[in-house]
């Protein structure tokens, strides 16, 4: 299968080392430029294109950048990309930390709703309840006792199943965790969020899940709108 990856941090780093191991072809970028890639290229045969080439390569697309630099991506990203190419948004909304203050999100919308909407095209929201470290090194054969279960959240039932099928390749089991709007059941605050749960843990977390977000994952007064 043909992967395209936007961002070359710890989860879109990762990506590219497991999805390369399994024979996948991986195209990947970030904001720095295809030269800045010649390290992660020559370990792992990805192929380092701009950020518009890795949203037109892939059969999957996988934007793994921070919430505020959502917006700086290119207007025309999908632009005549076909329907049938499924976005996985991996990321979260951190306004402490790096993001600052996205009113949108703060007034209740569900975090990959606005990556949507930004990007204007469907997307899933998946990995981003995952460290990095366990995505390079968490998987495990299917069957496996306590294997780990990610939630996938998203509108069409097409993309969620390709996408299961690729967790599974990587050594995961993937829970069809409903529709993109119910997607804050796995933002960060929420049971399932870092907590390496196999399938029934996730099911149980996810509808154990409270639609307020927790004091600390909400804006300070202080934080700047759109980023830090």
């Amino acid at each position: 299968m043909k992967i395209g990856i936007i961002g070359s941090g710890e989860i879109g780093g990762s990506l590219a080392r497991r999805l390369s191991k399994l024979g996948h072809q991986a195209f990947i970028a970030n904001s720095r430029g295809p030269e800045s890639l010649v390290d992660l290229v020559a370990e792992t045969g990805t192929t380092a294109v701009t950020v518009i080439e890795a949203a037109r390569s892939g059969d999957v697309v996988f934007v793994a950048i921070p919430v505020w630099k959502i917006a700086e991506l290119p207007k025309n990203l999908f632009e005549g990309v076909s329907p049938e190419v499924a976005v996985v948004d991996t990321g979260n909304y951190y306004p402490r930390e790096r993001d600052g203050r996205i009113d949108a999100i703060e007034e209740g919308m569900a975090e990959s709703r606005w990556v949507a909407n930004h990007l204007g095209r469907p997307v899933l929201k998946a990995i981003n309840n995952l460290h990095w470290r366990s995505l390079l090194d968490g998987g495990k054969p299917a069957g496996t006792p306590g294997r780990i279960a990610l939630p996938v959240s998203g509108d069409d039932e097409a993309h969620k199943a390709k996408v299961i099928r690729l967790f599974d390749e990587l050594g995961f089991d993937g829970v069809d965790a409903g529709q993109l709007d119910e997607s804050w059941r796995q933002q960060p605050g929420t049971p399932v969020y870092a907590a390496n749960l196999d399938t029934e843990g996730v099911r149980k977390a996810l509808a154990e899940a409270s639609p307020e977000r927790k004091p600390e994952f909400r804006a300070a007064p202080s934080s700047s709108i759109g980023k830090p």
